[in-house]
């Protein structure tokens, strides 16, 4: 059966006739704040969620996610500040009623049910007629690719087959929305790189509303279409993938998107007289004029953090101008090799083709240009960016 076709049967399977079409999920969140005692795991968040996005929700362990996708579900309840979905207020709506679907990252499956079994729960919880729900238990295998396990029980599949079926108990219902709680954490790297691909096409088909939250930035950057970096309970940016990577609003951003991460290299703001405004760095002088109006503002003396991608560092030939460094560690990686050098004490990290590479061993001498047109600078005490 082709996919098409699957779909389409997918979508004339209906409990009622309110599911004929795709229910709309747009999700704001004003001002939440939640505390746990002395801990306060949301300093008030906001965020607007688009009908049909896949938003992803991106920041280290106890930055707040968890705890937002559990107020957004309903299985906490905020100190402060609101939740609508669709222009309504969620306060006070009970957890059955919010029309959600909630993932979690132990998967909580049923392990005395066969996949048919657990896939069929929530139908059934729903007094769904048995045809309707033996019907679309297995058009959702068959869309999740696990109609080889509906008699075999959780235990005896592999981590993603468990991954699948837990995504299957989500989808199965039809809810409005989507929220995924580090889901991928316990699988392998394989896995992981395979259910991922798994995400974007089943958003693809379904187009249900997804919030998914991640501590993996690989994910976050490969799968969501807007990304909303969380720290210390409140959002520092929010903006596509291209656009964190390029513009990060301040220094937590920059470090925490790209790999390997940003080199941060301090520097001393200098005003040059009629050449401009420079930088003092430890092994140059860095030219300001890029930066010159958001320079403009800031004293002379001013500490500024000069942020420069390992990908905007090159190589140049040993005649040639650029700044002196050692190579201290080559790090093959398949089609690139990272070099961690340092440049008058200061340790930077660049990365060059294979090839490159290979032509390299710890403690060779190199000279290297920074390219100038994709740095961002940094204030050092606060980390917001300057330019």
């Amino acid at each position: 059966m082709v996919l098409a076709d699957l779909l389409d049967r997918h979508s004339r399977v209906e409990a009622n006739s309110s599911e004929r079409t795709r229910r709309m999920a747009q999700v704001r969140l004003t001002g939440l704040t939640k505390s746990y005692g002395s801990v306060h795991a949301l300093r008030g968040v906001d965020l607007e969620v688009d009908d049909g996005e896949f938003f992803v929700l991106f920041g280290p362990s106890a930055a707040g996610k968890t705890t937002t996708l559990r107020v957004i579900a309903g299985l906490e309840r905020p100190d402060g500040g609101s939740l609508t979905v669709d222009g309504h207020d969620m306060a006070g709506v009970p957890v059955k009623r919010r029309d959600m679907a909630m993932v979690f990252q132990s998967f909580a499956l049923y392990p005395h049910m066969t996949t048919f079994q657990n896939l069929a729960y929530p139908l059934r919880e729903m007094k769904m007629r048995r045809a309707e729900t033996d019907a679309r238990v297995r058009e959702t295998a068959e869309l999740l690719r696990i109609t080889h396990t509906l008699d075999r029980k959780p235990a005896s599949l592999s981590g993603g087959e468990q991954q699948r079926l837990a995504i299957g108990r989500a989808i199965i219902r039809r809810p409005r929305l989507f929220l995924f709680d580090e889901p991928l954490t316990n699988l392998d790297a394989k896995l992981r790189h395979d259910m991922r691909a798994e995400f974007k096409r089943l958003h693809r088909e379904l187009g249900t509303t997804t919030i998914y939250a991640t501590p993996d930035q690989l994910e976050a950057l490969s799968i969501g279409e807007r990304i909303a970096v969380i720290q210390h309970g409140q959002i520092t940016q929010v903006d596509t993938p291209e656009h964190l990577y390029a513009k990060p609003i301040d220094r937590h951003v920059a470090s925490l998107i790209g790999d390997p991460p940003i080199n941060l290299i301090k520097g001393t703001l200098k005003h040059g007289g009629n050449r401009g405004p420079a930088i003092e760095l430890p092994f140059m002088e860095l030219n300001g004029d890029p930066w010159r109006e958001g320079l403009q503002a800031l004293d002379p003396g001013t500490e500024l953090l000069v942020g420069i991608r390992p990908h905007d560092l090159s190589l140049i030939d040993s005649g040639g101008d650029g700044v002196a460094a050692t190579i201290e560690i080559t790090e093959p990686q398949g089609d690139i090799t990272i070099l961690d050098l340092s440049a008058a004490g200061v340790p930077l990290r660049m990365v060059v083709a294979e090839a490159t590479g290979a032509r390299y061993t710890a403690g060779d001498s190199v000279r290297i240009a920074l390219a100038g047109a994709d740095t961002r600078l940094f204030l050092s005490d606060s980390g917001t960016m300057v330019a």
